[in-house]
């Protein structure tokens, strides 16, 4: 049977370790061609080798997503290569600097809004127009569990988080006579090399997060995945403006 999103041309920022890698495997899996995108050449560049080592169309294009030019260049990229774009995977994200909001630096607040928030607005920016002149396309865009839960001492990733919902649903409202779909996906705690060194460095932190997980395990990136790539799908043809919880029950305990 054909794969969910066959023949699509898709788009995957943050795409060289975990969510992104594994949102960019299974769009390849289900038959998209993947331009992969991340600051880390090396990583992002054997994401796109494992996909075509599996017999799939992939490239890599180093991106930074706070910086228009480089978003330009990116989408560019992805449409000279392929000849169209059909889905994006908008990932790229940091944790940021942690502590009480009164601790913070304005340079820490900034930086993690701008790769967070402001990336994501850059890209949907250059995607939008390319969508809309095909008349179909997806979007998602990836938040957080942080997105609608308050996260002490991580008061510049939830701020971002809870703004890409919004920004989501305003653009999903925006083009809903487009034929573009745009949603976000909201991942609870998921084992990723990220999360993996936090809880290294702070053994109360696992503790923590280990204790609000219902099942009592992290989600998997490709659990993530899956649900991207569904949003992705013509599957999803009458969902937009949608911030999916994928967390295990974490926020309903």
């Amino acid at each position: 049977m054909p794969g969910l999103v066959e023949g699509k041309a898709a788009l995957v920022t943050g795409g060289a370790s975990g969510i992104g890698r594994a949102c960019a495997l299974v769009l390849a899996r289900e038959g998209a061609r993947v331009m992969v995108s991340d600051l880390d050449a090396a990583e992002g560049e054997m994401t796109a080798a494992v996909i075509r080592e599996a017999g799939g169309a992939a490239e890599f294009q180093h991106a930074d997503v706070s910086s228009e030019s480089d978003v330009v260049e990116l989408v560019g990229a992805a449409v000279t290569r392929f000849g169209r774009l059909d889905c994006a995977v908008n990932n790229a994200g940091i944790t940021g600097q942690g502590g009480a909001v009164q601790d913070l630096s304005l340079e820490d607040w900034n930086r993690t809004l701008s790769v967070n928030l402001t990336g994501v607005f850059l890209c949907m920016k250059h995607e939008l127009p390319v969508m809309q002149r095909q008349g179909a396309g997806a979007i998602v865009n990836m938040a957080s569990g942080a997105g609608v839960l308050a996260v002490p001492g991580l008061s510049p990733y939830c701020a971002s988080k809870h703004a890409v919902l919004g920004l989501t649903k305003t653009a999903a409202v925006e083009n809903a006579k487009t034929g573009v779909r745009i949603n976000a996906v909201c991942p609870g705690s998921t084992d990723t090399p990220m999360l993996r060194q936090a809880m290294s460095v702070s053994p109360q932190l696992e503790k923590m997060i280990l204790s609000s997980m219902p099942g009592g395990r992290l989600g998997t990136p490709e659990e993530i995945a899956e649900a991207a790539v569904f949003l992705c799908s013509d599957r999803a043809s009458f969902v937009t403006g949608e911030s999916m919880l994928v967390d295990g029950g974490s926020v309903a305990r």
